[in-house]
């Protein structure tokens, strides 16, 4: 099994601050269509085909690859991605909560497994190593937030 955490400040030292209200409807506005958030490219498709008060489910393809995701939402503090079909099998969870200090932080977890490999086999020792690098997720978050903030300049959130 995969498991990787980060966690980013989402209101750094020199950045436009985000109140909750707007870093979650940056988080809304991915799940809806990761192509506003994902490099130019690598999602070429993202569709919402249901939807209820609770959650959504997309079909996209990412990096040439299909999948079917059931989105769930806890208003103003967690997105969570079940991923019911495509390579992986299990939940990726964004998350916003105060720190200690009142700080708005942004996390990401996932528990993970990849279908049709051996479990903690080198597929998936290779992909855990690829959510932790400086590539993965923590990543990921920054640009999240980076194009949560264009998306305020631009008047869309």
């Amino acid at each position: 099994m995969i498991y990787s955490t980060a966690t980013v400040s989402v209101n750094p030292e020199g950045e436009t601050p985000l109140t909750r209200a707007q870093a979650w409807e940056g988080l809304v506005l991915k799940a809806r269509d990761a192509r506003l958030f994902l490099p130019p490219g690598l999602c070429t498709r993202c569709d919402v085909v249901e939807e209820s008060a609770t959650h959504i489910v997309r079909e996209a393809t990412i990096a040439g690859t299909d999948l079917r995701e059931i989105i769930a939402f806890e208003p103003g503090s967690k997105v969570t991605f079940f991923q019911a079909t495509g390579p992986r099998e299990g939940a990726i969870v964004n998350e916003l909560f105060a720190d200690a200090s009142g700080a708005l932080q942004l996390r990401f977890y996932c528990y993970l497994g990849l279908r049709g490999k051996e479990s903690d086999g080198p597929e998936e020792r290779t992909e855990q190593a690829q959510f932790d690098g400086d590539k993965g997720y923590r990543a990921a978050l920054l640009s999240t937030l980076k194009r949560t903030r264009e998306l305020l300049a631009e008047g869309r959130i």
